[in-house]
């Protein structure tokens, strides 16, 4: 298993930015998928984006679609820039690691294996 940290949450005005980070323990391996989620009070972990280590592919929810951006950097430091952010952006945000397996889905939560404990982002 591989330990994650994620780092760089707080509050923002909206419209503002902010920069997640997401350290792991060990480099990401060409057959990994590092995923970004989010928890708002009262809802559902819900799937914000993903990156998959061997080719820098990325996915994006609709909501953040052209606002965030999943990146990787080093093999174990995968950053989250979010820009215009707004109040429904409001949420403890974690990242996720997983091997790719058939049939593996980014948006899953239950694909993924690995968790960090959540970052506190708060847009008002």
């Amino acid at each position: 298993h591989v330990q994650l940290v994620e780092s760089g949450g707080r509050s923002v005005q909206a419209g503002g930015s902010l920069r997640l980070a997401c350290g792991a323990s060990v480099s990401a391996a060409n057959d990994d998928c590092v995923g970004w989620f989010r928890q708002a009070p009262g809802k559902e972990r819900e799937w914000v984006a993903a990156i998959f280590a061997g080719d820098d592919h990325t996915e994006y929810a609709d909501s953040v679609k052209g606002r965030f951006t999943v990146s990787q950097a080093g093999g174990t430091t995968v950053s989250l820039q979010m820009d215009n952010l707004k109040p429904e952006d409001t949420a403890i945000y974690y990242c996720a690691a997983a091997p790719l397996w058939p049939g593996f889905q980014a948006e899953s939560v239950n694909d993924y294996t690995d968790w960090g404990q959540g970052t506190q982002v708060t847009v008002s």
